[in-house]
């Protein structure tokens, strides 16, 4: 597996992965084409023999704030550490950037995500209720310093 940029022809990949994983809160191709216009930092995870996309991630940042605006992985190769390693290109670019806080919102019933984030230091700092539409599921917001 290998990471790289996300690029504008990944978007056809993605699109499925999103409604298998998020159904009717799926995100569409329209607003990944927003994402990369805003020139957002955004990363695939390829596998190292067919450069199939595994997962994805983005991160959204200001002067000194970023927000990581999405993680996902194909249900066939989750729990093998492509979120994770998708996770750390995150932060990587937020430290290359000189961010002092990186922030997060993830379901409040998604404990596997919010385990993996705690190993990197995001702690809860707040909920947004009814976050998540249509399912109108809450978001728990996380913080990491840096």
């Amino acid at each position: 597996m290998r990471i790289e940029r996300f690029r504008w022809w990944h978007i056809a990949d993605v699109v499925p992965m999103e409604q298998d994983l998020f159904g009717d809160e799926k995100w569409t191709g329209a607003m990944f084409w927003n994402e990369l216009a805003q020139r957002n930092f955004y990363v695939v995870a390829l596998d190292g023999d067919d450069d199939e996309v595994l997962g994805y991630a983005g991160l959204s940042a200001t002067l000194d704030e970023a927000w990581v605006q999405n993680i996902a992985v194909r249900r066939s190769v989750q729990r093998r550490g492509t979120g994770r390693r998708l996770l750390e290109a995150l932060l990587d670019e937020a430290h290359r950037l000189g961010i002092k806080q990186t922030l997060l919102e993830v379901a409040v019933d998604n404990e596997p995500a919010q385990r993996l984030y705690a190993t990197y230091d995001f702690e809860p700092v707040g909920v947004r209720r009814g976050y998540y539409q249509p399912s109108n599921t809450d978001a728990l917001v996380m913080m990491r310093d840096g």
